[in-house]
């Protein structure tokens, strides 16, 4: 099965978004898709994986009601699922700026298609901001975009109000992976008085689908929230992998550092590693070997079959494990 993956994202307000949740994961799990979803009173965001049909019906299911029926979203497709279950949140915000009364539903920049993009930031005149945080920056990013060296989206509006100038940055350009977090950000920068901001409709995924990479000025790869780790141009599957013990993304290079350990660890974070995550790692490597030459997943088990799965191999080792502590097994019912 080709395994198509979405990301989506809508401002719109959502006065019932708490009653919302239960329904939409109900027909997620119905429908097998995989992924996570977040509400709030401002809209919705997230990603999600599954069959082509089961991914147009969530789509069409979100779209019939008026208030996301102009709902964005991209797609991609991936070899292998890039999710293991399927969540759906209620948060305060979809994309966390932690300043209050910023809605691209009152007022937002001025959208980008992405054929159009190259002009723009290629103007002398605009600033051309990266709203991702540093780490994505470091994987890739377009020509001459500056660096907020941010860890979060939180720290943005403080960026902005140390290193720009409303009176002397008359243009601004901004972008981000899938357009939510550029689409807030323009909205914050209007309310503090910046006259011309543009952003990139569909952020970088859009773009790099529809933009050839011999036009391209994006450099390096993209960095995605899930476990296909970044994408290329035409959205690819990129050549990162992530470190398991602090999820930072890792280059082929990074791996034949000294310190790098397999599901472990890697040159970051190998002397900050705390005892007890180094176990839980160990253990989860042997898990998933032993998962992977038994020919079963691991990855994604609920927490009753990884339970199980425990006390048989505990079992097996001879320890005494009575029958009524075995939970039936759910093999079928993976989420």
């Amino acid at each position: 099965m080709k395994i198509i993956v979405a990301a989506l994202y809508h401002f719109s307000t959502l006065d019932d978004y708490q009653l919302m949740r239960e329904p939409l994961q109900l027909f997620c799990v119905e429908h097998d898709i995989k992924g996570s979803l977040l509400l709030a009173h401002e809209g919705i965001n997230g990603t999600v994986a599954g069959s082509r049909e089961n991914i147009d019906a969530l789509l069409i299911h979100l779209r019939s009601d008026r208030r996301m029926q102009n709902l964005e979203h991209k797609e991609s497709v991936a070899s292998e699922w890039p999710f293991y279950r399927m969540k759906v949140k209620l948060k305060k915000e979809i994309v966390t700026l932690g300043v209050e009364g910023v809605s691209p539903t009152v007022c937002v920049g001025t959208y980008v298609e992405a054929k159009d993009w190259n002009a723009v930031i290629s103007d002398p005149d605009v600033l051309v901001l990266d709203t991702r945080n540093d780490y994505e920056y470091e994987i890739g990013t377009f020509k001459g975009a500056l660096d907020p060296n941010t860890t979060s989206f939180r720290q943005f509006p403080a960026y902005v109000q140390d290193h720009c100038d409303a009176g002397k940055h008359k243009k601004v350009a901004m972008f981000c992976t899938g357009g939510i977090r550029c689409e807030k950000a323009s909205a914050y920068m209007l309310q503090q008085g910046f006259e011309e901001v543009f952003h990139l409709k569909g952020g970088i995924l859009k773009y790099l689908e529809e933009v050839p990479e011999s036009e391209s000025l994006w450099q390096g790869e993209c960095f995605v929230f899930d476990d296909r780790v970044t994408v290329k141009h035409a959205l690819e599957e990129g050549e990162y992998e992530l470190c398991r013990g602090c999820r930072w993304p890792l280059r082929e290079l990074d791996k034949q550092a000294e310190h790098y350990e397999e599901g472990i660890c890697c040159e970051r974070c190998h002397d900050v590693l705390t005892p007890e995550k180094r176990s839980r790692l160990e253990e989860r490597k042997k898990q998933t070997r032993l998962a992977k030459e038994r020919g079963v997943a691991h990855l994604g088990m609920s927490l009753k079959e990884a339970r199980r799965r425990k006390l048989e191999s505990k079992r097996a080792l001879g320890a005494k494990v009575p029958n009524h502590l075995l939970p039936e097994s759910d093999d079928n019912n993976m989420a």
